[in-house]
């Protein structure tokens, strides 16, 4: 709980400064005559303290936060995209001001006050329109991507292994059952010898989300389905998840791995629990990678699910053929991808380095505002072929 009060604390603080400089940018700069100044002004303020209020609400009383989240997410997205286009207004007029400035020209007080409010205006009818694209571009249906991945020491018995990635699906006050329930139908459309999980399947209790997320049971897959924690688990209790999951017929991989096939026509499949494990009683992540590798044949291939790609570092260093991660969500809402690429080695898609590969998918859910700009959702199907050319995607 205290850790949850600090969370709020510091979003409250954040929520505060960002809705203060919109304030100053959308009210106070173009002198937004009375009574639409006040208007904008508390409604910029009940939407500051609305956020962080929808989240605890939502926490202690989901039924409440259900209802709240939809508007406050929504808003999230809106002040996101409110946050990068008045901040380029910005950049721009400063630059105009050095200009200015260097070549001592003075400006005009009724140009400035012109400029702030086409800076206003225009920042606002440009972020509700992107708004509009990201809703719908995450309300829509999810596409399916298609990944053929070369891993040398893949037995020919598995070649074109199919392998249906779900990851950041985030159900939770937004994303539902219904939700669920289609990517089920579309997973098991494609014929998938394994469906891998990568974490962060949940926003929630296993009180509250449990039958949301039972359509799960449905899954089917040749060599099973498998699950590996995110972040957002252990933010949701993981334990009662992990045991609800077993329940559904998933299987969890907790720092070890299984044999795909038997003999010398089989790989390794591993998994390892997220990061954050650790703070709460798991073991440090570079342990927690070693003890899924122990003792394992290196002439076998081995693919990984690890819910952050940060976690290919340690994995490549004792051969991972490829591993698969989510956690990025591709950025979702483009800039912020700059933002992600500040604590994730990769963004999204196939990428290689020496003999191991890693996939970031960018998410099948969303998390928070219920919008995607530049990175669409996706259900990945990753083939797998034995054959030393180059990985390639489609």
């Amino acid at each position: 709980m205290t850790r949850f009060a600090i969370f709020i604390a510091v979003v409250l603080t954040i929520a505060v400064g960002v809705h203060y400089y919109l304030w100053a940018r959308l009210v106070r700069a173009p002198a937004l005559p009375a009574p639409w100044g006040m208007i904008v002004t508390a409604l910029l303020g009940a939407l500051a303290v609305g956020m962080p209020l929808a989240m605890f609400l939502g926490r202690r009383h989901p039924d409440v936060g259900r209802v709240l989240a939809g508007p406050a997410f929504v808003w999230m997205g809106l002040m996101f995209l409110l946050l990068v286009t008045l901040a380029g207004a910005d950049l721009v007029r400063l630059v105009i001001w050095l200009a200015r400035r260097a070549g001592d020209a003075s400006v005009d007080p009724s140009r400035r006050l012109i400029a702030a409010r086409l800076a206003a205006g225009a920042a606002s009818a440009l972020s509700g329109g992107l708004g509009v694209v990201a809703w719908r571009a995450a309300r829509g249906p999810i596409g399916v991507k298609r990944v053929e991945v070369a891993l040398p020491r893949l037995p020919s018995a598995h070649d074109g292994c199919r392998i249906v990635q779900l990851t950041d699906v985030h159900v939770g006050s937004t994303i539902g059952r219904a939700f669920v329930e289609d990517v089920v139908r579309r997973a098991n459309a494609l014929a998938p010898d394994i469906v891998a999980i990568t974490g962060d399947l949940v926003d929630g209790s296993v009180a509250d989300l449990g039958p949301a997320v039972a359509p799960l049971a449905g899954l089917r897959a040749r060599h099973g389905v498998f699950f590996v924690t995110g972040n957002h688990e252990y933010f949701s209790g993981a334990e009662p998840w992990l045991v609800e999951l077993q329940r559904l017929g998933v299987r969890v991989l907790r720092n070890e791995r299984v044999s795909i096939g038997t003999g010398e026509d089989a790989f390794d499949l591993a998994g390892v629990e997220d990061r954050s494990a650790e703070r709460y009683g798991g073991l440090p992540h570079d342990e927690a990678v070693a003890r899924a590798f122990a003792g394992r044949d290196p002439a076998r291939e081995v693919v990984l699910l690890a819910h952050q790609p940060r976690s290919f570092e340690a994995a490549a260093r004792f051969g991972v053929g490829l591993q698969l991660s989510g956690h990025t969500h591709g950025g979702q809402m483009w800039p912020f991808g700059l933002i992600v690429m500040l604590t994730q080695p990769f963004l999204a898609g196939l990428h290689r380095e020496g003999d191991s590969q890693i996939y970031v998918s960018r998410g099948t859910g969303y998390w928070g505002p219920p919008m995607r700009l530049a990175a669409p959702a996706e259900i990945t199907e990753v083939i797998l072929r034995r054959a030393p050319a180059a990985a390639r995607a489609t």
